[in-house]
């Protein structure tokens, strides 16, 4: 996980503006969370029990990052009259807005406040590239022509396609229709979603877990843009005969981080305390339909440098909520036909979660979807779904297509629901792990398509195989052990072997596959292990059966 204070430390430092007038909102940066009466020994006094378990199950400690602001300093925030929009617990900050320029320098006078970053609000709306760059055929009109074609579970009407495309039709098949998973949308509004006959099963059986709105605080999710309801119902869609989603018997929030009429760099910070509130409910799942590039106040907009994977707000966001046990699913935006940026943007860019391309109905990438790589060097997108003329619903109780990322990334994030369902004692890593090893082309990836559009069932027998794996002493040797520039495997089975290097961070570094003899020798000599940092790395040996992990030194 790409995510350290420093890094932090340094966004504030260089992104913070000169003092000025306060027109709008402000981000607040606290000093500490010293006094505070949480701590890391009574999570359930801020996580919900549901949170608490999946940090158990993975392994995961609850650290001073997962603790709230203190109450204090947000009271001494409020007190000097500014108004509190959202607080992060994940970076220890708290947007508001105030149009006082004595109410700000207030809140700087006060002895926990480390900074104040000034997040202008554009005067007019403006065109929102991510959104714009989409289409949606007839909001108000039902696709033309039906699809007639079934599954043994369902008859998925429109939606056929965008499912049997990632052979998802077989683990509805078999009953994993995504019960028990709880899966976080993070959008710009759900007009229609409260209403349509398209989720009733989903109310009826209480599967909307809740709404909350942190561009408006307080308000309703239910009332403006449409874009957050034909996202949802890719996946929690039910009416046989005219859609099915991926993910129909899954349990939803519906949260609303994104103001569909401004571009605004505060958005990012929403999205941020979005990925809080999904994580602290114990959500499994969260889709991201959005990306950020441009901003109307150009201080703010991001380069392609920014696309590291350590850099922009939204992105460290998404990797701190995959640290904590969450599998993030980002679309990756629909730029690649802008000759000046045709790359991915913010959050998709990170580096621990599924960044979803768009392919149309055979299977052939959409000129519009985002390409890669990200500026330091790593494939994305991660993998590929329909997104070019998906089946979504329209306002009118009917279905439509749409075309953009935006439908491909929860087209995916349903049949990862179903996925992890059925194998719910591993980690997010492990289940993204063998959604990419089913894909198409993943063992040769690139920067249009990833590793191609992956196969579900393939997926699930990927996992089931791993379950029967058994780790072994022996089954090779490796030397030099410390070694500097290569080195070389010794195998006491002959057979298919593969291995990969695992930094101490859990990241695999280098990965190949390679036959050999009993007692054969592979030499490991390869400029890409040669140019590694020096230190201690993971060397996991795996011939399908059997598996060995060893301690190795790159000196």
């Amino acid at each position: 996980m790409k995510q350290t204070v420093a890094t932090l430390i340094l966004f504030f430092v260089f992104r913070i503006l000169p003092a000025q007038i306060a027109p709008y909102c402000y981000y607040v940066q606290f000093t500490d969370k010293n006094n505070s009466p949480y701590s890391v020994e009574q999570p359930q006094m801020f996580l919900t029990q549901r949170a608490i378990e999946r940090r158990q199950k993975q392994n995961i400690p609850v650290t001073e990052n997962d603790l709230p602001v203190n109450p204090q300093y947000i009271q001494g925030v409020a007190e000097t009259g500014a108004k509190i929009i959202n607080p992060t617990r994940w970076l220890n900050g708290v947007t508001v807005y105030t149009t006082d320029s004595n109410v700000l320098n207030a809140i700087r006078a006060l002895p926990y406040v480390k900074s104040t970053l000034f997040l202008p609000h554009p005067k007019t709306k403006i065109k929102k590239e991510y959104f714009e760059n989409e289409s949606v055929e007839n909001r108000g009109a039902p696709t033309a022509e039906k699809n007639l074609k079934n599954g043994n579970s369902f008859d998925y009407g429109f939606a056929y396609n965008q499912i049997k495309q990632i052979n998802g039709i077989g683990l509805h098949d078999i009953n994993l229709k995504g019960q028990g998973m709880v899966i976080a949308i993070l959008d710009a509004g759900f007009i229609g979603a409260d209403t349509m006959s398209m989720f009733d099963s989903l109310w009826a059986n209480n599967r909307i877990l809740g709404t909350k709105d942190f561009v408006n605080p307080g308000g309703s999710v239910f009332n403006v843009m449409t874009h957050g309801m034909e996202v949802l119902s890719t996946m929690g869609a039910n009416i046989p005969g005219l859609m099915t989603g991926t993910a129909p018997q899954a349990s939803y929030w519906l949260l609303k981080t994104e103001n569909g009429y401004y571009e605004n760099v505060i958005e990012e910070y929403n999205w941020l305390s979005g990925a809080e509130f999904a994580d602290s409910v114990g959500a499994d799942i969260i889709n991201s339909s959005l990306g950020y590039i441009t901003f109307n106040n150009q201080n703010f907009s991001h380069t392609y440098k920014d696309m590291d994977g350590n850099t922009c707000i939204s992105t460290v966001a998404a990797d701190i909520a995959a640290s904590k046990g969450i599998i993030v699913v980002n679309s990756a935006g629909n730029s690649g036909n802008n000759h000046n940026f045709p790359w991915i943007g913010a959050p998709a860019d990170a580096d621990s979660i599924l960044t979803v391309g768009a392919v149309d109905s055979s299977g052939r990438r959409a000129s519009f979807s985002s390409k890669g790589p990200t500026y330091d060097g790593r494939i994305k997108p991660v993998i590929m779904a329909q997104g070019a003329k998906a089946t979504v619903a329209n306002l009118n109780g009917g279905t439509t297509t749409a075309s953009g990322t935006s439908f491909s990334s929860p087209i995916i994030a349903g049949m990862t629901a179903c996925l992890w369902q059925n194998h719910k004692e591993l980690n997010n890593m492990e289940i993204i792990d063998a959604i990419i090893e089913s894909a198409s082309h993943h063992e040769t990836p690139d920067n249009m398509t990833g590793y191609g559009i992956p196969d579900y069932v393939k997926a699930n027998k990927i996992l089931h195989d791993r379950k029967n794996h058994t780790e072994i002493k022996g089954l090779a040797t490796i030397y030099p052990n410390p070694f500097t520039d290569f080195f070389s495997i010794k195998v006491k089975k002959e057979g298919s072997f593969s291995f990969e290097l695992i930094s101490m961070t859990g990241k695999t570094v280098y990965k190949q596959k390679f036959n050999s003899a009993r007692y054969g020798v592979f030499n490991v000599n390869n400029p890409q292990v040669s140019k590694l940092p020096a230190g201690i790395y993971m060397l996991k040996i795996d011939n399908g059966n059997q598996f060995q992990t060893i301690k190795i030194v790159k000196q």
